[in-house]
Formats: C-alpha cells, structure tokens, sequence
C-alpha cells in the first residue's frame, strides 16, 4: 500500500484502489523524509487518491498497540495504523480499525490516530469509518514541527464518516484550520469532544492564523463518554449546525469555552437549528456540573454568541449555563430556543462567577427542577427580554 501511495504521488498511476478484505496494516501511511529530521517521520502524503470497496468491505485493522510498536511506529502519539495527510488527498469507502487501549500512558504513549497530519488545501474524506483509536482525526500540525511544511487546512471535508469507541476526539479542527466542514456524520462513545474547533496558538501568525469558518451540520452524537457534543475554543465565525446530540456522560452537549489557551473568540459564533437530549453532566470530582450547552469564559472573552432555533430537552443539569474564570460574555442573543425539563438545574442558569449578559427572544422554558432563570448571588450577568 505504501509502495502504490508513493506511485499515486509521482504520478505513476492516478489512483489507490483498496479491494474488498481485511488487511493487516503495522505502519502509517506517510511520506518518506530523505532529511530524516527527529525520531518520527512527521511528513504526510499529497496529491494521492484512496478508494475502497466501502467501509464495510475495504478494511484496514492493526493487532500491535501503537505504544508497543518496534520498527515501523511513525509516532507514540499517532501510532501505527492510519495515514499521515499533508495536502491535496482524497480518501474513501473504507474502515481504519485501530487497537488502541491506552490514553495518556507513559513517555507521552497513547492510542494512536486514524487520520492525522497538516492536511493542507482540496483535501476531502468520505465514508470513512475508524474505531479504536486515541483520535479518530485530528487536524494540523505545530508550525515548530517543520516549518517548511506548514500548511494549515483550508477547505477540508468530511462527509459519511463514522467514528465510534475513541479514548479521546472524534475529529479536531486544530493549528488553524479554516473553510472547513464535518457533515452528514455519525459520532459514538467518544473520550473527548466528538467535533471540535480548537483555535490553539502553535500557528505561523497567531495574527493571521486563527481557526474561522468552519462549520459542523447535519451529524449525529451519541454517548460522549468524556468531554463534550462539540466544542468551539476561540476563532471567528464557526457554526454548530442542525445537529443531533444525545446522551452525554459529564459535559455540555455543546461548549464554548475559552480554556486549552486558545486564540481569541472574534465575530460571530453561531449554534441554531440543534437538538440536544439528555445532555451536560458533573465531572472533576462533582466539582463541576455542566449545562447542556454551557458557555465558560475561563481566561478570555467569549463574544458574538448566537443561539437559536433549538431544542433542549432533560438535561442532567441546567439548559444553558453561564460561567466565567475572569472572561466576560457580552451580548450573547438566544432566539427560538424550547428548553424543557432540566431535571437538576435552571433553564438558564448564570453562575456566582458569570460576567457578561444574554438577551432572550421568543424563549420557552418549562419543567426546570430549579426555577427557569437562575442568577447566582454575586453574578455579574445580566439576562434581559423574555
């Protein structure tokens, strides 16, 4: 398979056909880098079509824990199943089953990712189904990794996929990602955010290189079994998108927050046309209970929230929650929004710590086993309308 790659992207053959079976696969798909720079070949493949049979059909499984691999591991962190994309691939209608289980082990050890790299500009992957991995794709690179080959991507699609059982994301917008979409998607029993955008500093120009529209629509999420639905740290104009978000274990069905030290939030961030069920939760030694969704302006500002056209229904906790760590949330505007039985909070609840303020348009709340609008003693929130 490595030989054919290799092939495809000098233009030897114009196409990677993966045939029906299961095939054994002990080492990542990558490109060979003749500079040999670090321990771990970090350099992904390009201008390379891969095809399956399906994802039924077309699957790729490895037997060897990636942390436990000799001679053919890229990474102790990306493992040794999957493939390494840098720019310009297409991959399609097959399985990449992984045998990770491990999360955080020693000498920074972990599960391994089905499909991970800079992923640069035309890049698009559908029908793909990964399961037992640390990360079913994670998106982007440092620019300290090689900085010669620092592309961020841009454009990026995935459509059909199908990732179940991960130790941590699902799939993770990272290093400035931007113009890029997850739809029509399916998402199970992952241990960390299912969709998330994570606008972190480790860019070429944090000025220039901040995550921004993209957008997650149409997937379905159930069982996160740690962490959250989707996720939004930092970055402009993202969308959360008319998806369905089931039975999450100890976090929101969706969060923005401002945590992991993420670039600023600026423009518009935008979550409409959801509906979440059975959603938030308590974690860190029940220190923490999560609203479904739940907005946590831990060190930075969240600005430019909208919310609307959603539906909320029994939450562990509150419906929507507000809570700040020293970050303000200013002029967040809540629309067409139905919240009903949140069976151990508020409707909307705006803790001690909260600073900011909320407007509410044609709001519904019903059922809240703690009253519908909750304002904490020495909350600096303000929620107006009604």
């Amino acid at each position: 398979m490595q030989r054919a790659v290799t092939d495809d992207q000098n233009g030897v053959i114009n196409c990677v056909w993966i045939p029906p079976g299961q095939w054994r696969q002990e080492k990542k798909i990558l490109t060979d880098d003749p500079l040999n720079r670090g321990q771990y070949n970090q350099v992904g493949i390009r201008n390379v079509t891969i095809r399956g049979a399906g994802m039924w059909h077309s699957q790729l499984y490895t037997l060897t824990e990636p942390h436990l691999a000799t001679g053919s591991i890229n990474h102790p962190h990306e493992g040794n199943f999957g493939f390494d994309i840098d720019d310009n691939v297409q991959i399609s209608d097959l399985a990449i089953f992984g045998s990770g289980r491990i999360r955080g082990g020693p000498g920074g050890a972990e599960g391994g990712v089905g499909l991970n790299g800079r992923f640069g500009k035309n890049t698009k992957i559908a029908n793909v189904w990964i399961e037992h991995a640390n990360v079913g794709v994670w998106v982007g690179r440092d620019y300290d990794n090689i900085p010669e080959l620092w592309g961020p991507a841009d454009g990026l699609q995935f459509s059909g996929m199908r990732i179940r059982n991960t130790y941590a994301d699902g799939i993770n917008f990272s290093n400035g990602t931007r113009n890029s979409r997850v739809y029509n998607s399916t998402f199970r029993t992952t241990g960390d955010d299912s969709l998330a955008v994570w606008a972190n500093p480790f860019v070429k120009d944090p000025s220039v290189d901040i995550a921004h529209d993209n957008t997650f629509v149409n997937n379905t999420i159930q069982l996160p079994w740690r962490a959250n639905g989707i996720a939004i740290y930092g970055g402009y104009d993202n969308k959360i998108e008319n998806n369905l978000i089931y039975d999450t274990m100890n976090y929101p069905g969706i969060m923005l927050a401002t945590d992991h030290n993420p670039l600023p939030f600026s423009g518009q961030t935008l979550i409409a046309g959801n509906a979440l069920h059975r959603c938030g939760g308590v974690f860190w030694g029940e220190a923490q209970k999560f609203g479904a969704i739940t907005l946590y302006a831990q060190n930075r500002d969240i600005t430019g929230v909208t919310i609307r056209d959603t539906d909320i229904s029994d939450s562990t906790y509150d419906g929507i929650q507000f809570k700040s760590g020293g970050g303000n949330m200013p002029n967040v505007a809540i629309t067409n929004v139905r919240i009903d039985r949140s069976n151990n909070g508020a409707g909307i609840l705006a803790q001690s710590s909260a600073r900011g303020s909320a407007t509410l348009t044609n709001v519904t709340i019903t059922n809240s086993a703690t009253g519908d609008i909750v304002r904490e003693p020495g909350s600096g929130f303000v929620i107006n309308g009604q």
